[in-house]
């Protein structure tokens, strides 16, 4: 693995900066102390610019090469926040916060970015301007979308942006990537399931809302099974169903049904919106009862452009040998796709080793990932902006 001898040298000093950011997990846009310790380094090193509040809480920092000629700008971003989970690893420097945990690794990879801005600050070996990009309230706060409705893309004349997540059960430190769409659209539904109540000795008296809903979740998978080509990429999950009702022997008047949709193509995200309205609605009327659908736009799919997925396929090479490039496509969503859908992008992965999987409360980032991942970073910028 060719990662760059100062990330080796540096290693010790980045571990301690990612422990101390897994001990002390924030959720969503309340990053103040990470956000903080994000702006306390990146102005120690010496960035060009730090600026903070934009998203709420996130910090951008802007390093200029030894040289400019060209006018390139290249975005790089990392997540901060953590997770609503209750760690079960039992590390020394487990969370201090009851109920809050670093469960996906962004404490790895706001780490792998401050890594790679001290060794950007100090080399300058590239021709250009580098915006570093520390995000929160990737984990369903939308703080990516928040970033670029601040300006975060023209302020700074960034022309295109990369992006990088650790992966458990992949071999530590290798890379994997596809083109086009690679993470899923992340939407969410309520349905209100109306009825009337009664005597459940009685069900002629009452119209069971219980049966309508039961209807309504066995119809929605009909979405995936009969309106999408079975090629296509689609969940329908239904995860909750709940009435008011604790007794035995009353039928409530009402049923809430809360779920998610996951796609890989925005028609396909359309066409299932569509689709989930005319089936609970319609359902629900042949049994004389009604619906209300709440649908709920989560993040958009997550694409990355061909060229950006090239270089950033390059960049895996010279750090690691090779790169993986069909990737298998994630249902999961990865807000990136904001910034993605802002100027050209790539998202990379690389391989966290045998772990427990993200968003598990036993779940570690993998402090030996570190050079490789700073060394990505490097890669990229150098391979895109050349010194001289």
């Amino acid at each position: 693995m060719a990662t760059r001898n100062r990330f080796a040298e540096l290693l010790p000093e980045l571990t301690e900066i990612r422990r101390d950011i897994h001990a002390h997990p924030e959720i969503l846009f309340d990053t103040h102390r990470t956000s903080a310790k994000v702006e306390a380094f990146l102005n120690d090193i010496g960035c060009d610019e730090v600026v903070t509040g934009l998203g709420r809480t996130g910090v951008v920092g802007v390093i200029k090469g030894k040289t400019d000629t060209k006018g390139k700008v290249i975005g790089l971003r990392a997540d901060m926040d953590a997770l609503p989970i209750l760690e079960a690893t039992g590390l020394d420097y487990a969370s201090n916060t009851e109920g809050a945990m670093h469960a996906c690794g962004h404490d790895g990879h706001t780490t792998m970015l401050m890594g790679a801005a001290k060794y950007l600050a100090e080399e300058r070996n590239f021709d250009g301007t580098v915006v570093v990009i520390f995000q929160p309230a990737e984990e369903g706060g939308g703080g990516g979308r928040e970033m670029c409705e601040d300006g975060l893309m023209d302020r700074w004349n960034i022309q295109e942006v990369y992006g990088m997540h650790n992966m458990p059960g992949m071999p530590e430190g290798s890379f994997h990537i596809r083109t086009g769409a690679f993470f899923a659209s992340t939407d969410q539904f309520d349905i209100i399931v109306r009825g009337k109540g009664g005597h459940a000795a009685k069900p002629q008296d009452a119209i069971d809302p219980t049966v309508i809903a039961s209807h309504i979740v066995l119809a929605l998978q009909t979405i995936a099974s009969r309106n999408v080509d079975p090629v296509g990429q689609i969940v329908v999950s239904v995860t909750s169903f709940e009435t008011e009702s604790k007794a035995y022997n009353v039928i409530p008047p009402l049923v809430h049904i809360k779920g998610t949709v996951r796609t890989q193509a925005e028609d396909i995200r359309a066409m299932a919106r569509e689709r989930l309205h005319a089936l609970a609605e319609g359902t629900a009327a042949a049994f004389g009862g009604e619906a209300e659908v709440q649908y709920h736009d989560g993040y958009p799919v997550m694409i990355n452009d061909a060229d950006m997925t090239e270089h950033a396929v390059a960049a895996a090479k010279r750090v690691a040998g090779d790169c993986v490039t069909d990737s298998p496509l994630i249902m999961g969503g990865e807000d990136f796709a904001y910034m993605a859908n802002e100027r050209p992008g790539a998202y990379i992965l690389v391989g966290n080793g045998d772990s427990a999987p993200v968003h598990h409360p036993e779940y570690n980032f993998n402090d030996d990932v570190i050079p490789a991942g700073c060394s990505w970073w490097i890669e990229v910028v150098e391979g895109r902006m050349p010194a001289g």
